[in-house]
């Protein structure tokens, strides 16, 4: 299987589980690795046969912007859920960062790898 993927899509959202993380906006990072068989587009060189990726990002990018999670673990369940039914993508990895959540560390978060039907 191929792999299409959105690397380092920065976007704001509420995310936390403190007071004072419930009353701004933080960035989150995300990572997004899509199965999906490329050869019908490379073919025909058709971008209607092929996952669209920009689709995809603006899809992730207003759900996460809408989201109000405490943990990076339910936002990226969430995430990972609607594009496996909303795209044709068969299995997922995807990486959630919260940069800087840590001191001392660039960043902490999660990553996970789905499947649709599972």
């Amino acid at each position: 299987m191929d792999t299409i993927f959105i690397e380092q899509l920065v976007v704001e959202t509420v995310i936390g589980i403190y007071d004072w993380e419930r009353h701004i906006r933080q960035r989150v990072v995300i990572d997004l690795d899509m199965d999906f068989d490329i050869r019908a587009a490379a073919a025909g060189d058709d971008v209607e046969q092929t996952l669209n990726y920009k689709a995809v990002g603006k899809r992730v990018i207003a759900f996460v912007e809408a989201a109000e999670f405490q943990l990076v673990e339910t936002l990226a369940e969430r995430v990972a859920a609607l594009v496996l039914d909303e795209f044709p993508v068969q299995r997922l990895s995807l990486r959630v960062n919260k940069p800087h959540a840590l001191r001392g560390a660039a960043g902490v978060g999660v990553r996970i790898t789905r499947e649709r039907g599972s």
